[in-house]
């Protein structure tokens, strides 16, 4: 998987490549077991500073995505606390349905939406 970051975008840098991380893991192009680029390759191969990606994999470890094995650094691990990412999901769904009600997206425009980003993953 090729990580790119914007650094035009609003969006901190560290936030952009755990997004991509995360939908790399989403789209099986990281799988459980998989090694990520050291802390270092992966700062030089995208041109940021190494505190950013270790703080993108310190997120990605704490919210159980990988975790850190001392031979072969950070690895994903897929966390199998399947409620509890259910809650943080309900939670974050939450914030973006209200947002789009304001807005006057109808049920059917999200499940429509939800299908679409869906079929990328299966």
């Amino acid at each position: 998987m090729i990580i790119e970051v914007d650094f035009n975008s609003g969006e901190a840098l560290y936030m952009q490549l755990y997004h991509q991380i995360i939908m790399g893991i989403a789209t099986s192009q990281f799988r459980e077991g998989d090694s990520l680029p050291s802390v270092r390759q992966m700062a030089d191969s995208i041109g940021i500073n190494m505190h950013t990606v270790n703080k993108a994999y310190s997120v990605l470890r704490e919210e159980g995505y990988v975790k850190v094995d001392r031979r072969r650094g950070a690895v994903i691990a897929i966390d199998v606390d399947r409620m509890r990412t259910l809650a943080e999901l309900k939670k974050e769904l939450q914030v973006i349905l209200a947002k789009g009600s304001c807005k006057n997206i109808t049920k059917e425009e999200i499940h429509d939406l939800i299908e679409e980003i869906y079929e990328d993953y299966t």
